[in-house]
C-alpha cells in the first residue's frame, strides 16, 4: 500500500491530469460474466474456475486455456497447431508433444473415464474437439 502526503497527492492528480489530455482514456467496461455449462461440468471465466459435479478441479494455465478454446468451439475441430497458436501465443513446427501432454493430462483431470472420454475428443491424425452429447440426443 502507497501512502501519499498532500503535497504528493497533488503532484500525481497534476501528471494524471496532464497525461489525460494527451490520451483518450474512457470508462472501463466490465465485461460479462461468462460462465460454459456442460453435463456434469461448468467452467466460470470470470473466475477461472473448473467445477465437476460442483468440485473445483485445479487446473494448469495451459490445461485452463487449452479446456475454455476447446469448450468456446464445441463440436469444431481444432488441430494440435491451431490450439499451440491460440494458447501459447506463438507460431511452432514442435507443438505435437505439448499439446498431447496437456490435453493427456486434462483429459486425466476432468473425465468420469478416459479410457472413454466424454469432453474432450481425439480426432486422428487432426487434433481435438469439444464434443458433449446431452442425455436422450
Amino acid at each position: 500500500m502507497l501512502t501519499l502526503n498532500e503535497q504528493e497527492e497533488k503532484a500525481i492528480d497534476k501528471i494524471v491530469s496532464s497525461i489525460a489530455d494527451c490520451i483518450q482514456i474512457g470508462p472501463m467496461q466490465v465485461a460479462p460474466a461468462s460462465v460454459l455449462s456442460f453435463p456434469g461440468l461448468e467452467i466460470r471465466q470470470h473466475q477461472r474456475r473448473v467445477l465437476q459435479g460442483g468440485e473445483e478441479i485445479n487446473l494448469t494455465r495451459l490445461e485452463y486455456n487449452t479446456l475454455v478454446l476447446l469448450a468456446s468451439n464445441p463440436g469444431i475441430v481444432l488441430t494440435r497447431t491451431q490450439i499451440f497458436e491460440a494458447v501459447w501465443n506463438m507460431d511452432s513446427d514442435t507443438c505435437q508433444s505439448s499439446i498431447s501432454t496437456v490435453i493427456c493430462n486434462l483429459q486425466k483431470k476432468i473425465e468420469p473415464g478416459s479410457k472413454n472420454p466424454t469432453y474432450i475428443k481425439t480426432v486422428l491424425g487432426v487434433g481435438y474437439k469439444f464434443d458433449v452429447k446431452i442425455a436422450g440426443e
